[in-house]
């Protein structure tokens, strides 16, 4: 998946104006939403925090097209937002891929990492949001359920963390218990790139060379599951093969 190293001025140009756009734009997201946390009611700041966290990212994502550092396929995420309540569950190769998702579906609820959620540059913005932490695995599967059951979709990375064994990660159970106790589908989402940028292994001053291919498929719905360690075991079985006819019939175009 690799591309080789940086060979072009303009590929380190594209990466410095791409993180201080979004270091830019996060921080001062955090000022504003910072007071609205306890200024607004919960579900007020709930509908707030997710439109402009949407709209924000949608922006962010655009910027990074227009100085030629991404090229991203990701219309298909837009059938998920006309469906009823349901996980989505992407795997996760950069840290790109939650940006892809919330600047796409609308009202999506995220389940981060505490750290994340504790971010300078990310955290007030995520509690406005009330997205939730996984901290604690009781609390994250009682709050996930409350937002399936609410009616509202709710983006699940099964893996726990980007990709460390490609094409996909060890499957945690939770996805399982938390689909099972809501009764509410799984929908796999197939996201391939041609870069290792933002991954598990990327050192983060590394320069990639640009622009990035990205493309993200719906892929299998599964229904609510009876056995939630065994459809841990069956997402990851599916994930593999899936992940390899989608590289396979996916091609950047001629650089």
């Amino acid at each position: 998946m690799s591309r080789g190293p940086v060979d072009t001025t303009l590929d380190a140009i594209r990466f410095v104006v791409g993180l201080a756009l979004g270091a830019l734009m996060s921080l001062l997201w955090s000022l504003i939403a910072l007071p609205l946390v306890w200024i607004l009611p919960e579900k007020l700041g709930r509908s707030v925090g997710r439109g402009v966290a949407r709209n924000s990212f949608r922006a962010y994502l655009k910027a990074l097209a227009l100085i030629g550092a991404y090229r991203i396929d990701m219309a298909a995420l837009d059938a998920v937002g006309a469906a009823g309540p349901m996980v989505i569950a992407p795997n996760h190769p950069s840290l790109l891929d939650a940006i892809i998702a919330l600047s796409r579906i609308p009202n999506l609820a995220c389940v981060m990492k505490a750290e994340i959620a504790d971010n300078l540059f990310l955290g007030a913005g995520a509690r406005l949001c009330r997205y939730i932490r996984n901290d604690t695995s009781r609390g994250m599967i009682h709050a996930a359920v409350a937002e399936l059951k609410a009616g509202r979709h709710l983006l699940l990375f099964p893996e726990g963390t980007r990709t460390n064994r490609p094409p996909v990660g060890p499957i945690r159970g939770g996805i399982g218990v938390i689909a099972k106790r809501a009764q509410t589908p799984i929908q796999a989402v197939l996201i391939w790139t041609d870069s290792e940028f933002l991954g598990k292994s990327w050192p983060f001053s590394r320069i990639p060379r640009t622009p990035i291919h990205v493309r993200v498929e719906l892929g299998k719905r599964f229904d609510p599951p009876t056995d939630a360690h065994m459809f841990a075991a069956d997402l990851e079985e599916y994930f593999g093969p899936a992940l390899g006819q989608l590289a396979e019939k996916t091609r950047p175009s001629p650089r």
